[in-house]
C-alpha cells in the first residue's frame, strides 16, 4: 500500500495530534475552583460519554480523515498511453465570388459553417486554417485548441484580402511551408473552384510535396450574381456576372489522391470528408505516455470515521442493558450506505472498461456493460449510454427500450435523447417506427431546437409520405391486375364461345355437304330410272310398228322419227343442264372448302371481329343451287371493305 498524496500526513498530523493533545490534558475550569470530591457530588450522572472520551473519538476521526486525504492505493500496474492525431489543414476561399447567395446564406458563411462543424466532429485532430483568395496567409497553425481555430474562423470576410481572385498554387506553397516537409500533408479546401479550367500546374506541386487534397465544392452550377455591400452587382462590360460552381476542381482532389465532395444541406459533407480523411491519414504519433492503475482503498477511513461521528455525537447510555433499537436502525442504514458507496466508488472501473470497448467499436460489450451499470446503480444515464451502444451495434429495438428508460434532469439532455430515440426508430424502417420517429423528434424540438434534428423530422416525413405513395400504388398494381385478369377471362370465355359457333357452323356445313351428296345421288337415281322407262317405250313403239300394216308405215315412220327426235333433244337437254348443275354444284362445293382452307389457316391472324364478319358473310351463301336468288359475292365485298378477314 502507498499513498498518492503523503504530503497530508506530513503536515495535517502533527498539528492534529498537538491539537487534540492539548485538549485531552486540559482540566475542566471547575476543577480548578472544586476539589474532585465536591465536583463528583455536583456532577449529575447521565451515564452518556465524558468529554474526554469525545474528545478522543473526534481525534480519532481527524485522524483518519488525514489518511482519506493522502489517498491510499493499491499498485496494479502500468498503462501506456499514445496521442495520435491526423493533422489537417483547412484553406478556406475569401474571394468575392464566395459571397453568391446560390447556397443559403451565402458561400463563404456556408463553407465557415461546415468548417466549425468540422472542429466539432474531430476533437483529438490537429486543424489549422489558411485563407486565400489572390494571395494566401495563414490564419492558425495546426492546433488542439479548437476554440482559438474557431475564434479566428469566424472572423475572416472577403475583406481580410484586398487583392482580388482565386489563386490556388499560392495555397498550396503555404500549406507546405506551414507544415512538416518531410510528412504528408492533408488539406480540406472549401471553395467554388475559382473559374480555371486546367488544374495541372497545382497537381504537379501537390505531388511534388506529398499534398493530399479534399475539396469540398460550395455553391451550385446554376450560379447566382455576386452581391456588393452596397447593394449593386458585380459587372463586366456593363453585363451583370453570374458565379458559378467549377466542377473542375474536382481534378485536383482526385488526381492527388483525395476526395470531392459538392455541398448539401444537412452535416453528411463534412461527416464523409471527416471518414475519408481518416481512411487515407497516416497518423503522427504526438506523445507517449504511461499512466499507473492503482485501486483506491480511501473510502474506508472515510467510512469508518463517519460512523465514530455518529457514535460521538449520540446520546448512548453505558448502562449494561440497552434498549437501542433506532440507533441499530441508524447502524444499519449507514453500513447500508457504506455499501453503496462502496459499489459507487467503484463504478469508474465498469465505466472506464465500457469507454474502452466503445472506443474499441466492440458496441455490444460496452451495452452489455452500461446496461448491467445502470441497473446496479440505478442510474438512468447509463441506460442512454447503453442505448447508444446498442445503436452502434445496429440493435435497434434494444436501444429504443433503453432510449424510453433514460431520464435526465437537464432540458439538453433530454432533448438529446428524444433526437437519439428518434433516430433508433428511423432505422427500423416501419410505418409504425417512423411515426413513432416523428414523435420523438417532435419532442425534442419542443424542449430545445436544433437544425439536425428538424432535418431529420423533415427526412423522415418524406420518407412516410413515400411509403403511403408506395401502398397506394400497390393497391392500385393490384386492383389494375385484378381487372385484368377478369378481362383475361371474359376474353377467354369469349373465345371458347366463338369455337363452340364454329363448331357448330362446321358441324352445319357438314350436314349441308351430306345433303346434297344425298341429293345428287338420288338426282343420278332418278336420271337412270327415266332412261329406263324412255328406253323400255321406245322398244315398244318399235314393236308395235312392225305389227302395224305396211301402208301405215310410211306415215308413222315419218311421225315416230319426229317423236324421236323431240325426245332426244329433250334427253340431251336435260343431260346438258344436269351437266350444267353438277358443274355449279362441285364449284360452289370447291369455294365453300377453299374458304374454309382460308379460314383455318388464317385463323391465328382473324381478331375475333374479323372472324365473325368472315362466318356472317360465309352463313349468307345457300346450302343448294334452289335458293340461290341473291349475288352473295357483292353482299360479300360490302362486308369485307372494312376489316380484311384475314
Amino acid at each position: 500500500m502507498s499513498f498518492l498524496h503523503p504530503e497530508f500526513l506530513y503536515y495535517m498530523l502533527p498539528p492534529l495530534v498537538i491539537f487534540f493533545g492539548l485538549l485531552l490534558t486540559q482540566k475542566e475550569a471547575q476543577a480548578n475552583y472544586f476539589s474532585q470530591e465536591v465536583m463528583d457530588k455536583l456532577r449529575v450522572t447521565s451515564n452518556t460519554l465524558t468529554l474526554k472520551a469525545r474528545n478522543a473519538l473526534f481525534m480519532l476521526i481527524g485522524f483518519l480523515l488525514v489518511i482519506a486525504l493522502a489517498d491510499p492505493v493499491i499498485k496494479q500496474g502500468s498503462v501506456e498511453v499514445q496521442a495520435k492525431s491526423a493533422d489537417i489543414m483547412l484553406a478556406l476561399d475569401i474571394s468575392d465570388s464566395m459571397l453568391a447567395k446560390d447556397v443559403y446564406p451565402n458561400r463563404l458563411k456556408l463553407a465557415k459553417q461546415k468548417a466549425l462543424e468540422l472542429l466539432k466532429l474531430a476533437p483529438n485532430e490537429r486543424i489549422g486554417v489558411i485563407a486565400f483568395a489572390k494571395n494566401s496567409y495563414l490564419v492558425s497553425p495546426l492546433s488542439f485548441d479548437h476554440d482559438a481555430v474557431a475564434f479566428l474562423l469566424r472572423q475572416l470576410s472577403t475583406d481580410s484580402i484586398t487583392e482580388k481572385g482565386t489563386d490556388f498554387l499560392s495555397m498550396l506553397e503555404v500549406v507546405n511551408n506551414s507544415m512538416q516537409k518531410d510528412a504528408k500533408k492533408y488539406v480540406l479546401l472549401l471553395s467554388d473552384g475559382g473559374d480555371s479550367k486546367d488544374f495541372s500546374s497545382e497537381i504537379a506541386y501537390a505531388k511534388a510535396h506529398d499534398i493530399t487534397v479534399f475539396v469540398l465544392g460550395v455553391g451550385t452550377t446554376k450560379g447566382a450574381p455576386i452581391a456588393l455591400g452596397n447593394g449593386n452587382f458585380i459587372q463586366k462590360n456593363g453585363k451583370v456576372m453570374i458565379t458559378k460552381l467549377n466542377e473542375n476542381i474536382a481534378q485536383l482532389a482526385t488526381q492527388t489522391g483525395g476526395v470531392y465532395v459538392q455541398n448539401v444541406n444537412a452535416n453528411d459533407d463534412v461527416k464523409m470528408l471527416l471518414s475519408e480523411i481518416e481512411k487515407h491519414a497516416e497518423k503522427k504519433e504526438l506523445k507517449k505516455e504511461k499512466i499507473e492503475k492503482y485501486f483506491p482503498l480511501f473510502y474506508y477511513p472515510l467510512g469508518l470515521a463517519l460512523f465514530i461521528l455518529l457514535l460521538a455525537t449520540s446520546s448512548m447510555s453505558k448502562r449494561e442493558k440497552v434498549e437501542v433499537p433506532s440507533s441499530f436502525l441508524l447502524f444499519a442504514l449507514l453500513s447500508l450506505s457504506t455499501y453503496n458507496l462502496h459499489a459507487g466508488l467503484l463504478d469508474f472501473k465498469e465505466l472506464d472498461a465500457a469507454k474502452s470497448a466503445y472506443d474499441a467499436k466492440e458496441y455490444q460489450k460496452a451495452a452489455s456493460i452500461y446496461k448491467k451499470y445502470a441497473d446496479d446503480a440505478g442510474k438512468p444515464e447509463s441506460y442512454y449510454n447503453a442505448a447508444n451502444a446498442l445503436y452502434k451495434a445496429g440493435k435497434y429495438k434494444e436501444a429504443v427500450q433503453n432510449y424510453e428508460r433514460a431520464r435526465f434532469d437537464t432540458r439538453a439532455d433530454r432533448a438529446k435523447n428524444f433526437a437519439n430515440m428518434g433516430n433508433a426508430y428511423a432505422k427500423l424502417g416501419t410505418e409504425k417506427s417512423l411515426q413513432e420517429a416523428l414523435r420523438s423528434y417532435k419532442e425534442a424540438l419542443k424542449i430545445q431546437d436544433d437544425k439536425a434534428t428538424r432535418e431529420n423530422l423533415e427526412a423522415v416525413e418524406k420518407a412516410l409520405k413515400k411509403m403511403k405513395q408506395k401502398k397506394q400504388q400497390q393497391k392500385k398494381n393490384q386492383q389494375n391486375k385484378k381487372n385484368q385478369q377478369k378481362k383475361e377471362q371474359k376474353n377467354q370465355q369469349k373465345k371458347q364461345e366463338n369455337q363452340s359457333d364454329k363448331q357448330k357452323q362446321n358441324q352445319q356445313e357438314n350436314n349441308k355437304q351430306k345433303n346434297q351428296q344425298h341429293n345428287k345421288e338420288q338426282k343420278k337415281k332418278d336420271e337412270t330410272q327415266k332412261s329406263k322407262e324412255q328406253k323400255a317405250q321406245n322398244d315398244k313403239s318399235k314393236e308395235d310398228m312392225k305389227s302395224k300394216e305396211p301402208h301405215q308405215d310410211k306415215q308413222e315412220n315419218k311421225t315416230q322419227k319426229k317423236e324421236q327426235q323431240k325426245q332426244k333433244q329433250q334427253k340431251s337437254m336435260q343431260e346438258l343442264k344436269s351437266k350444267k348443275q353438277e358443274k355449279k354444284d362441285e364449284k360452289k362445293k370447291d369455294e365453300k372448302t377453299a374458304a374454309g382452307h382460308a379460314m383455318q389457316k388464317k385463323k391465328k391472324e382473324m381478331s375475333d371481329a374479323e372472324e365473325k364478319k368472315w362466318l356472317k358473310a360465309l352463313n349468307k351463301q345457300p346450302s343448294t343451287f334452289l335458293y340461290m336468288l341473291n349475288n352473295p359475292k357483292n353482299s360479300m365485298k360490302k362486308e369485307e371493305n372494312n376489316v380484311m378477314p384475314w
